[in-house]
């Protein structure tokens, strides 16, 4: 009997062992049971040899202690590992399989059965199959159903919006989209979200956006006059108006014509009433200078026109009922001829001509007085000029084109000058910005008689850089180098 290899320690609970203790004092462990040390093994294997020999050895001593209950002969490994060459490899095809009898195992339980991985033969094929046990696909498998084809997708309760191609260059803001297919004007999309339609009243089902519209940015040039017309910042609408044209006296020489408006906003249709008189005086000027008419005759009988066309619209249905108490519709109206080296203005309002010489060698002037509260303080010398126009009550008008007018003066007048110069033609929403002729001068372009519409863009810009509070409206009209000298006439 070999002698047991005395423990200074239980191996459970470390517990102080005596010498020759069979059990532990403490927990009671065999200490019989605890193996022998390996004799002269080295600790670590320096090239895998003698811990293959500690192995062998101590699988030796398992297979006797087990008493040898299976006469299994294993096969010898077929395969070696490259960086061990005496390393036993085996796969699970490699061993036959017993049940725990000894028995060899049925088929369908056996590695040996199933096809190798790198053999040519894949699963599912009839060899496969038969040798699990299947010999014909679908025996005893549950076959997955094929998988439908997907559920159309349901209709849109909307019927999709028409695709709008996108703008290949910068999109102008004051410009509706009109839909492809649809008849021009009739179907427009919104400006600001692209994708709703824009209903009557010139907002967007869709964002709620109000659209531009037309006259909130106008601009017109000819050979010899250019007007702008701009909405402003302040107000929803444009209620401003402008005219120009070109035509022949009866001598055959040229006349040139400017017509501005401005709608009254406490009135009804404020905006209708500024076209209506613009068109029509302006009409009534192409009419009457061919004829022969003198200019300063034209305008006044151009005012006169204007205001008819304006005192009509009263007559008609009010489209806004709750609108109905309010004024009749008005507006202002100031004009300006060139022609035969003469300069003739009319004016009934507010509304404003200054003259602006082109070389700014004289000063320049203002050549219209405003029928106004304030203007009737100064005329009265009850005010000076800075103290009535500090007044709030000072754009309170006293004249006006409209069916509840009190009394329609038209004011007309005719200059001769004896050098170049600009004549500007504006609203109030421009000159309150540049109120002195002096300040008008200074906010002119210099080279305004040989570009006038930019000259009118940058009068317009001024103003709205100010604060745009009021629609601006401008038209410039260059007064061309007289042959001789002259005065007023």
């Amino acid at each position: 009997m070999s002698q047991m290899h005395q423990l200074s320690a239980c191996p459970r609970c470390e517990e102080s062992l005596d010498s020759g203790d069979l059990f532990c004092g403490a927990c009671g462990f065999n200490l019989s049971s605890v193996p022998n040390p390996p004799d002269s093994e080295p600790t670590v294997a320096l090239n895998g040899a003698a811990s293959r020999q500690a192995e062998q050895s101590q699988g030796q001593g398992r297979a006797a202690a087990q008493g040898q209950a299976s006469s299994v002969d294993w096969p010898t490994a077929t395969g070696a590992q490259e960086q061990d060459p005496d390393a036993p490899v085996h796969r699970p095809d490699d061993l036959p399989g017993l049940d725990s009898g000894g028995g060899e195992l049925p088929p369908r339980a056996r590695f040996d059965a199933l096809p190798r991985p790198d053999a040519p033969d894949r699963p599912g094929r009839p060899e496969q199959r038969e040798a699990l046990g299947h010999p014909e696909p679908g025996a005893d498998d549950y076959r997955l159903p094929a998988p439908a084809a997907p559920a159309p997708p349901p209709p849109p309760l909307v019927p999709p919006m028409p695709s709008v191609p996108a703008p290949t260059g910068p999109v102008d803001p004051r410009a509706t989209v009109t839909e492809p297919g649809s008849a021009e004007g009739a179907l427009t999309v919104c400006v600001a979200c692209r994708a709703g339609r824009v209903d009557a009243d010139g907002y967007c089902e869709n964002c709620g956006h109000a659209q531009p519209r037309e006259r909130d940015h106008m601009e017109r040039e000819l050979n010899t006059v250019a007007a702008v017309t701009d909405r402003g910042l302040r107000h929803h609408r444009n209620e401003d108006a402008f005219a120009v044209s070109t035509t022949v006296l009866a001598d055959g020489s040229p006349a040139t014509v400017a017509i501005v408006c401005d709608g009254v906003s406490s009135a009804t249709r404020p905006d209708a009433a500024s076209l209506a008189a613009a068109r029509a005086a302006d009409a009534s000027l192409l009419a009457a200078l061919p004829r022969g008419v003198h200019p300063q005759q034209a305008m006044h009988e151009a005012i006169l026109a204007a205001a008819e066309a304006v005192n009509a619209l009263a007559l008609e249905p009010n489209p806004s009922p709750e609108r109905a108490h309010q004024n009749a519709p008005a507006c202002t109206l100031v004009g300006a001829i060139v022609a035969a080296g003469l300069l003739t203005v009319g004016w009934v309002g507010d509304s404003r001509v200054y003259w602006v010489p082109v070389d700014r060698s004289t000063a320049a002037t203002r050549l219209t007085e405003d029928d106004s509260w304030a203007a009737q303080m100064v005329a009265a010398g009850l005010m000076n000029e800075a103290e009535a126009y500090a007044d709030e009550r000072a754009h309170a008008i006293t004249g006006w084109l409209g069916a509840d007018a009190y009394e329609l003066e038209p004011h007309t007048a005719s200059f001769k000058p004896d050098h170049a110069g600009v004549v500007v033609v504006c609203t109030d929403g421009l000159w309150n910005y540049a109120e002195a002729a002096e300040e008008m001068a200074g906010v002119l372009p210099p080279d305004a008689s040989e570009r006038p519409l930019h000259s009118a863009q940058v009068l317009v810009g001024h103003a709205l850089d100010g604060g745009g509070h009021d629609n601006v409206t401008v038209a410039l009209v260059p007064f061309p180098q007289p042959s001789a000298g002259g005065g007023s006439a």
